[in-house]
């Protein structure tokens, strides 16, 4: 169990995808106007990271190498069109508002990435609390974004009104440069905690992700990196 809460951490904290490994960027930029969007991708993505997890890890004996990746999104885009679905029927107004970047979640480098580099080599219990962990960190990532955006965009926040009337909303938030703004913003002030937390000798947070330079990382299959990249 120390293990699965192992994973539960590293996906929140410590290798959260958003802030930390920079996975995703795609949906990240693009839903992030408004926090209910981000909560909704954020969620739809974790249940698909869960299953397809789950799924992997059960069948990791049995795929063949040779065929690995193509199986991978085989399984993904299954469970991608299960959720595209119920989200259609059961949430529409959502469904609308995400639109084509729901069964974009299928070659969203955080699902393969953790496809590839951990359920494909380990059981099924941390495999499916690997797929919580990185699914809620992702979700926790969006939501922050959309609710700086979407407060200072528009006054609101899940779509209530939180700022008086009298207040003019920054417009350029709610548009692709202030979601590149609020992104840079929210890794910085998570960079600075994390920065304090080592000068008062905190060992869990001398490490970034795997606590290698990404950019030029040449280890693979570590943290999904190099895995497909999002549309």
């Amino acid at each position: 169990m120390n293990k699965c809460m192992e994973r539960l951490y590293n996906g929140l904290i410590k290798e959260n995808p958003t802030f930390v490994l920079m996975l995703g960027m795609c949906p990240t930029l693009a839903v992030t106007t408004s926090a209910i969007n981000g909560i909704g991708m954020g969620l739809s993505t974790t249940v698909v990271l869960i299953l397809s997890n789950m799924l992997i890890s059960m069948l990791r004996k049995i795929i063949p190498d040779s065929v690995r990746m193509p199986a991978f999104i085989v399984v993904v885009a299954s469970f991608v069109t299960i959720v595209q679905f119920l989200l259609q029927g059961f949430l529409p107004g959502l469904y609308d508002s995400l639109g084509l970047y729901i069964p974009l979640i299928v070659v969203n480098c955080i699902i393969l990435g953790r496809a590839e580099s951990y359920a494909s080599k380990n059981p099924v219990l941390p495999s499916i609390f690997d797929g919580i962990g990185m699914g809620l960190g992702f979700t926790v990532g969006l939501t922050s974004i959309g609710i700086v955006r979407e407060l200072i965009g528009s006054g609101k926040i899940f779509g209530l009104q939180v700022l008086p009337d009298s207040y003019e909303p920054v417009t350029i938030f709610i548009l692709a440069p202030g979601a590149f703004f609020v992104l840079a913003c929210l890794t910085a002030l998570q960079n600075k905690i994390k920065n304090k937390m080592v000068q008062k000798g905190d060992p869990s947070s001398e490490k970034i992700g795997c606590g290698t330079d990404c950019s030029s990382c040449g280890r693979k299959n570590i943290c999904g990196s190099d895995t497909i990249n999002n549309a």
